[in-house]
């Protein structure tokens, strides 16, 4: 057995109606004054009053900051600092999909020390300790409530990460009852960024260990066991369940096993057309799978049962039955399928590929080196 380090989230609840509970799990970590980092439409659906209303009722007033937007900009993360220093917050609570619980762990850093998040880029660069965190998920895809990252956009078409251990939250709070109001669309791009989060920590070339792959299958199969029903049935309670483990479990996997070149492809369509990070995955995912073939034929045939297919034992038979299945589940949720479908153009491509190779520290974890020229084919595959 290879050696290896696996870290994670302290404690995970997972339990219908465990957000009636918060003001318990503010208390244990001692929290008096904590901010709710939230997105406004989410705050519109009415979703995040009865948490407010317990807080208050607990006697635990809540300072709210709703202005996160997809993809969070360094201005929106300044201005959240900025309020939490202002109200001299002790403990804070991110609510919401990916974007907002990762601007939620980057204030719990910065409400405790002055500087701004350009001083953390990078890894391992956070010297300090943090406030308190708790991270809600109300979608099923990003994992953010597990792993150590934190993205947030740098300049017009630009993001940059900061990954530290120190963003891994003192609790992740799984309620499924947050998630039955996600829209089809919303749960099928989530759910696939999901099962690409699997894929790519159980195929990363840096990091790969027992314990993300045990995750990584695991993932899989409540993830495609419970994706379509989930979208075509956002009332069922059961399908919600499975989606929202199944994302958390496979944002411990890449958490631990990095992933590579389809998210690397993907960051540009969304710096550059603002597709959502789901959807980007998705609209490269069974290009990029056919381009590591060659090299990752075997692994995609070891996923192959995981996702409720039956190998036959011939390694390409059953890694192109991977793809293809793949491919089923991205139909199946009515998902854009084409980079034209989306706003992109033939004549931005090279641009594309160009960006996609600014995205290193990703390319570095696929099972098959991927050049700018390669970038370019896999883009003109997917248009």
């Amino acid at each position: 057995m290879h050696d290896f380090d696996f870290a994670s989230t302290a404690k995970v609840v997972c339990r219908p109606g465990a957000a009636a509970d918060l003001a318990r799990f503010c208390r244990e970590l001692g929290m008096q004054r904590p901010m709710l980092v939230t997105d406004a439409a989410l705050l519109a659906t009415g979703l995040v009053d009865a948490v407010i209303a317990g807080l208050d009722r607990a006697g635990l007033p809540v300072l709210v900051y709703s202005d996160v937007q997809p993809d969070p900009p360094e201005a929106v993360v300044s201005s959240c600092a900025d309020k939490a220093r202002e109200h001299a917050i002790d403990g804070v609570i991110g609510f919401g999909g990916g974007s907002s619980l990762d601007v939620a762990k980057l204030i719990a850093v910065l409400a405790a020390a002055d500087g701004s998040v350009a001083d953390y880029f990078g890894i391992e660069q956070i010297a300090g300790e943090r406030l308190p965190l708790i991270l809600v998920p109300t979608t099923a895809g990003t994992g953010s409530e597990v792993t150590p990252i934190s993205i947030i956009t740098t300049g017009e078409h630009t993001k940059a990460g900061v990954v530290s251990s120190k963003l891994l939250p003192d609790l992740a709070l799984l309620d499924v009852e947050l998630t039955l109001g996600l829209p089809p669309a919303v749960t099928a791009a989530t759910g696939i960024d999901a099962m690409v989060h699997a894929i790519e920590a159980f195929t990363s070339v840096q990091r790969k260990n027992v314990y993300s792959d045990m995750l990584a299958v695991k993932a899989l199969q409540l993830l495609s066991a419970n994706l379509v029903e989930a979208v075509r049935n956002g009332g069922n309670r059961e399908a919600r369940s499975g989606m929202l483990l199944g994302a958390m479990m496979a944002g411990q996997a890449f958490a631990n096993a990095p992933v590579a070149a389809v998210h690397a492809l993907a960051y540009p369509l969304g710096g550059h057309f603002h597709v959502s990070h789901g959807l980007s995955n998705s609209l490269v995912l069974p290009h990029v799978l056919r381009f590591n073939a060659p090299q990752a034929a075997s692994l995609y045939a070891e996923l192959l049962p995981g996702i409720g297919g039956v190998g036959s034992g011939d390694v390409e038979a059953d890694c192109a039955a991977f793809i293809v299945r793949m491919e089923g589940f991205i139909s199946a949720t009515a998902l854009p399928r084409r980079l034209r479908d989306v706003g992109v153009g033939e004549a931005d491509l090279p641009m594309l590929a160009a960006d996609a190779m600014l995205q290193q520290r990703l390319l570095v974890n696929n099972p098959r080196p991927v050049a700018e020229a390669d970038a370019l084919a896999i883009y003109r595959s997917a248009y």
